[in-house]
């Protein structure tokens, strides 16, 4: 059996770098009319290998569109008031638009205190209460990145929402919940019925069979196979797992939440792992940054 000659792989690679361009440009003319430089700090805990790599991705997005950038790096032994008072610091420093905590923190310290320290104007990452409230609500606010990347993706490639069935597999704060509500929305995309599905609900695969546009964020490799989706649905793939492959030279691969060679055969539209929803997580975050020192949200 061969794979639909109609696929569209919607690739967030390509889009992401039109994103970034766009973005330059109008730091080139915000430049060129004495207007602020937008400028992204980070705080980074620890020495995780991961998230320094994060880090330094964002870091290295900055210098590419032209902005500025300030990185915190603090010692996984620091203390959670001595994390709060940076982030004060950043809070109260006019020069700086955003600011992100990079993701996870040790164990001794609250995400949900640093989270609800963060000033909502300068929350970029779209995590505290005041910008989920105010994104539930239809009002203007900074999107949580990789929800957002999605949503633009959609846009981009022109799929369809109004009246679809949307089934959101995952259930977390950064991905699965505030997805729903963005594709439930009086807007383009969304208008869809949302059905919010995760690792307990009964009859997934009956429901998941049912969905239009399928969001997978479970964080389970390959947990979605050909027989769970049905003819012509939409899958976006938000998932990212490394696992070893002999026959490549860094000794593995990444593959996604989705098994894209089952799913593909009866996909009409699918994002690939990698070069998918991945690279729309940071562009995302730019143009968040781009809005804060623009003063687009917080007016």
């Amino acid at each position: 059996m061969q794979q639909r000659e109609e696929l569209v792989r919607i690739d967030g690679k390509k889009t992401a770098a039109i994103i970034k361009d766009e973005i330059a440009a109008e730091v080139v003319l915000l430049k060129s009319s004495n207007k602020k430089t937008p400028h992204l700090a980070a705080i980074l805990v620890g020495s995780d290998g991961a998230s320094q790599t994060y880090v330094n991705a964002k870091v290295k997005a900055c210098e590419q569109v032209g902005f500025g950038s300030t990185l915190v790096r603090l010692d996984e032994t620091v203390s959670e008031e001595d994390l709060l008072k940076e982030v004060e610091k950043i809070n109260d420093n006019p020069d700086i638009d955003g600011l992100i905590v990079q993701l996870p923190l040790p164990g001794h310290i609250s995400v949900e205190k640093v989270t609800a320290k963060i000033k909502p104007e300068k929350d970029v990452d779209g995590f505290t209460p005041a910008n989920v409230g105010r994104m539930t609500l239809g009002w203007p606010a900074y999107i949580a990145a990789t929800p957002y990347g999605i949503v633009e993706l959609l846009k981009r490639y022109e799929i369809e929402t109004s009246g679809k069935h949307c089934v959101v597999i995952g259930r977390s704060h950064i991905v699965g919940s505030p997805m729903s509500i963005l594709m439930a929305r009086n807007a383009y995309p969304g208008n869809c019925t949302v059905t919010i599905t995760h690792s307990r609900t009964k009859n997934l695969k009956e429901i998941a069979q049912s969905a239009d546009i399928l969001i997978v964020a479970i964080g389970r490799e390959g947990f979605v196979t050909g027989d769970m989706v049905k003819e012509g649905a939409v899958v976006i793939d938000v998932g990212i797992h490394r696992i070893p492959d002999a026959s490549k030279k860094s000794g593995f691969r990444l593959v996604g939440d989705v098994n894209f060679e089952e799913v593909s055969l009866k996909a009409s539209a699918i994002t690939p792992v990698p070069g998918g929803v991945g690279p729309m997580t940071i562009a995302s975050l730019l143009y968040n940054t781009l809005l804060a020192a623009k003063g687009e949200v917080y007016k």
